[in-house]
């Protein structure tokens, strides 16, 4: 076991934040239960901002981001693990409190691993990544409440949570509707899975109406903001919106009135913090119905060294699918 290792570390100096990949030893390490050789990390939205400015969710530098990573158990004082356990960890605040997963090794709490999911690699594991794992989670409780007739609409479809989401629900059976502002990536979702391409202008701006036709079965939501607003009055009786992302804002500029009328439900999912049997339930679930060619298709490769400008692509929005980072590349 090599007591030198690489990661991309963060500092910040008095004209903003600069990210490069920098040596390490072992003792640079923070104290906790288990130290992980990592394999593979992934590229989510929180993850760019982490390595720009921090956007409020780094408490202090210097910062290794990294909200996920799956690898190899080599040191643990924790019974649960072993040297030589496959890992995978997502969400607890790693990469935005506690150094994370941009980094060749990782030592972190025993609580915040799950065993890597039988029929997964690492490399798949990271292609899922908290982005699948959210929509896992979305989709999962779409179903507890009941999809409806209609297409199950996806928002935000090109990107991670979209990616995942289009391919989970049409393996699942059902229709799926990709909301994209991107013309240019209608094969791609439809490769995936996607019945019908939405543009989002089409969704994107509020009517004084509260209530639209009864359009859509069930509902994936990345968006948030006025999309979101006017998705909940399109919802066919009884049917949820499961609410997974801000990237149109976090205000909701909605009435009541589809709750009351048509009993829509609007679900809120959080990824960081859900209790480990729900994670467990959600990753076996992923490995048996996530089609990997699905998978395979939506990964774009990277290393350490790629991450500073691929933390500002996915800020802008440039980022499609899953980016899979080998930290040893």
């Amino acid at each position: 076991m090599s007591d030198t290792f690489k990661a991309l570390v963060v500092n910040k100096e008095d004209d903003g934040t600069q990210a490069a990949v920098t040596d390490l030893t072992l003792a640079d390490l923070p104290e906790a239960e288990v130290t992980v050789a990592v394999e593979y990390s992934t590229v989510n939205y929180k993850d760019g901002l982490c390595i720009g400015p921090g956007g409020g969710l780094v408490r202090k530098y210097p910062h290794i981001p990294g909200i996920d990573f799956a690898g190899t158990v080599e040191t643990s004082i924790d019974d649960r693990y072993k040297p030589g356990d496959k890992v995978v960890l997502t969400g607890w605040r790693v990469g935005e409190a506690h150094w994370g997963g941009y980094s060749q090794k990782a030592r972190v709490r025993a609580d915040w691993l799950v065993p890597l999911p039988a029929g997964l690699t690492t490399r798949q594991a990271m292609a899922v990544g908290t982005a699948g794992f959210t929509a896992m989670l979305a989709v999962q409780a779409l179903i507890d409440h009941g999809i409806k007739a209609g297409p199950v609409l996806v928002t935000g479809a090109a990107g991670g949570v979209g990616s995942v989401a289009v391919a989970l629900l049409s393996a699942m059976g059902h229709q799926v509707a990709a909301v994209t502002g991107r013309p240019e990536q209608a094969d791609y979702l439809k490769s995936l899975g996607a019945t019908q391409i939405v543009a989002r202008e089409e969704l994107n701006e509020t009517v004084k109406r509260p209530l639209e036709g009864e359009t859509w079965g069930g509902c994936v939501d990345a968006v948030g903001g006025a999309m979101l607003a006017r998705v909940l009055g399109q919802m066919e009786y009884g049917a949820s919106v499961a609410a997974v992302g801000l990237a149109g804002g976090a205000n909701l500029p909605a009435t009541v009135i589809p709750f009351l009328l048509r009993g829509v439900n609007l679900l809120g999912i959080d990824s960081v913090m859900q209790p480990y049997d729900n994670r467990v339930r959600a990753w076996a679930k992923l490995a048996e119905v996530l089609p990997m060619d699905k998978l395979e298709a939506m990964i774009v490769p990277a290393t350490l060294a790629d991450l500073p400008k691929l933390g500002a692509d996915i800020l802008n929005g440039q980022v499609r699918g899953r980016v899979v980072v080998d930290v040893n590349a």
